[in-house]
């Protein structure tokens, strides 16, 4: 376990006096490093350190985690000054974001932790029954996994414990890439009923923590959508929106991947909902299977388009706009007169307002016209933090094509 260190003898970081002090007591929960007097004993904190965050004029604003390798400098963790940063204080983080997880959902399938927005900077928890997968994605979560690990124990009945320390998120801070068993055992994909639909997530070798809980609401949406349709689902990873298609009634659907090992998750998930005779894969580069589509001249009811994140970071967000145009002129092609065209971000670098205009733009190069009839995101297990945008990546929009 963690020694615990009392407040009196945590290191203090100081903001500049120029330094936004009233944005860090309305609640943002991040200190970048030009805010923050950066002396010689600072900078040689080492990363995960717990810290004493005070302003200009030495007044206590917080409790936070350092890590001097990054531009984030200093995560809020607590600003209750008499309160102290240890297992106790993990488990209580815990319990209140399982209470609000049960009751959303009746079985334990959804994502416990969801970063800022609970409590815990740059830590995800998805929980897959008695499986939980960490993704600590900052230093001080990297620094302090065991305890995260056995206060996640104490909290909920989870059996088995994986830490998946990949992604980019964590080269941002400086920390090395590894995927670790820390309670238990994992024998396999792990089969999650969701929406109808059964999914395989590969805890050890699939994206992020195997599954992605965000889309939930937006395939219930979609679901309504597809009765005696054939669906076509690009970047469907293990099944997304197909599976969930085939569980709303759809006539067919078509899973495509640039991952064999995701499209054979697909295909168990499909076979599971004994729905593997109108469950078909084709796997290859999306923009090269949509020309191919059109040049067979394959029209589909529904077309989803769930790309990676193309802007991860505003210096990457005009190209990933026109990656985003580019999809939508692609799929527009393929949709029916009067089917539904599903188009989807999960770059937080591109705000609602950029992607729609995107998708638009990309619709009318198509040559289509279409309506906007929803715009959707991430579930209520991916609380939004108000004070940091970043936490509310998702957007999906539904259009239909006239």
């Amino acid at each position: 376990m963690t020694q615990e260190i009392s407040q009196a003898d945590l290191p203090t970081i100081r903001l500049m006096p120029k330094a936004n002090a009233r944005a860090i007591r309305h609640g943002s929960p991040w200190v970048f490093d030009n805010e923050l007097v950066t002396d010689r004993r600072t900078k040689a904190l080492a990363a995960g350190t717990i810290a004493r965050l005070e302003d200009a004029e030495r007044k206590f604003l917080g409790t936070v985690a350092v890590n001097p390798n990054s531009r984030i400098f200093a995560r809020m963790l607590e600003r209750d000054e008499s309160v102290v940063i240890n297992r106790a204080w993990l488990v209580a983080k815990l319990k209140m974001a399982l209470d609000h997880r049960t009751r959303l959902f009746d079985k334990p399938f959804y994502r416990l932790v969801h970063a800022e927005a609970d409590g815990l900077p740059g830590v995800v928890i998805d929980r897959f029954g008695d499986v939980a997968v960490i993704q600590p994605n900052a230093a001080w979560a990297e620094a302090m996994i065991e305890d995260i690990a056995a206060a996640l124990a104490v909290a909920t009945d989870v059996k088995a414990i994986v830490k998946n320390g990949t992604g980019r998120s964590r080269s941002l801070e400086g920390l090395p890439e590894e995927t670790v068993v820390l309670k238990g055992e994992i024998t396999g994909p792990i089969p999650v009923l969701m929406n109808g639909a059964t999914y395989m997530a590969d805890i050890l070798g699939g994206q992020k923590t195997g599954l992605f809980y965000d889309q939930r609401p937006n395939h219930a949406f979609v679901q309504g959508l597809v009765k005696d349709q054939k669906v076509l689902d690009v970047f469907s990873h293990v099944g997304g929106f197909a599976l969930a298609a085939l569980a709303g009634g759809a006539k067919s659907a078509i899973s495509v991947d640039s991952s064999q090992p995701a499209l054979d998750l697909a295909e168990l998930g499909a076979k599971a909902m004994k729905a593997g005779t109108t469950f078909a894969t084709r796997k290859g580069d999306a923009f090269d299977t949509m020309a191919a589509l059109e040049t067979e001249r394959r029209k589909f009811g529904v077309v989803v388009c769930d790309p990676p994140a193309f802007a991860p970071s505003k210096p990457a967000l005009e190209k990933g706009l026109r990656a985003y145009e580019r999809v939508a002129r692609m799929s527009s092609v393929l949709v029916e007169e009067g089917g539904y065209l599903v188009l989807c971000s999960c770059s937080h670098a591109a705000d609602l307002d950029a992607f729609r205009t995107a998708c638009i733009r990309g619709i009318g190069r198509a040559g289509r016209t279409a309506q906007l009839i929803y715009t959707g995101f991430a579930g209520a297990d991916h609380p939004l933090m108000p004070q940091l945008a970043e936490s509310g990546y998702l957007k999906a929009l539904v259009f239909r094509m006239l």
